[in-house]
């Protein structure tokens, strides 16, 4: 019987080391991607344009442009920053508080566990030995109740600095390609004109990119994503010429 049990486990063993599943891991990297380019690209674009309406010329657009570019990757990639650190703090605190309930009120944290179990259909004499086995493992307890009570994973404790680059990166590189025209192109009204065009395909592109990696319709999201920074642009055009001086 024995034997039997071992065999099952190595035979486990070898399918698992078989089987590679294909999962993508790095969403809260492409949720900041995504953040830092979209507004990257949108609101320097609907900045440069309404300056352009009003009248100015290329290098005032450019040095306004520039200017905002890099106070919006510093105000995006500050609260990437905190947004990320109020996370891990918020995980900080539910560990202590849960690692106190579990030394203060064990009998009550196990029936919670065994409740969690029969939420997914085992058994009480199913899960009571697995219940079992956690309780003489607080540690691994502790990390169960976190994940499936609480719904918290444990976070990278570099997670809030790289949330703070990879945003702020993305808005730089997003910010400067409306900006890029201006950079070539003396005339303003020369600019805007290669400026909406460059911007509004590299909106479709970023589009189709998010729609794949976030699971949406590719081409659907990429006709949505150049909408909005048209209309962002557009806006910020009118504005400029109704109070133009």
């Amino acid at each position: 019987m024995a034997e039997n049990g071992y065999a099952d486990l190595e035979k486990q063993k070898l399918l698992l080391q078989q089987h590679e599943e294909k999962h993508f891991t790095s969403s809260e990297i492409i949720r900041d991607i995504i953040i830092g380019v979209s507004d990257g690209l949108t609101v320097p674009f609907a900045l440069a344009a309404g300056l352009s309406g009003a009248n100015v010329t290329s290098s005032i657009i450019l040095i306004a442009g520039i200017a905002e570019v890099a106070a919006g990757a510093i105000s995006m990639g500050l609260g990437g920053y905190l947004a990320a650190k109020s996370e891990a703090d918020h995980y900080m605190r539910e560990l202590k508080r849960e690692q106190e309930e579990i030394i203060s009120a064990p009998d009550i944290e196990a029936a919670e566990c065994g409740e969690i179990l029969a939420g997914y259909g085992v058994e009480p004499h199913e899960y009571e030995p697995v219940v079992n086995a956690l309780r003489r493992n607080p540690q691994h307890w502790l990390n169960f109740m976190m994940k499936f009570e609480l719904g918290l994973e444990k976070p990278d404790p570099m997670r809030a600095l790289q949330s703070a680059l990879t945003i702020a990166t993305s808005y730089i590189i997003g910010g400067l390609i409306p900006l890029s025209p201006y950079m070539i192109l003396p005339v303003a009204k020369d600019a805007v004109i290669a400026s909406v065009l460059i911007t509004i395909l590299a909106l479709l592109i970023f589009g189709f990119i998010k729609g794949h990696f976030t699971g949406d319709q590719s081409f659907k999201s990429a006709i949505q994503t150049a909408f909005i920074g048209a209309m962002a642009s557009a806006a910020a055009y009118s504005i400029a010429k109704v109070f133009r001086v």
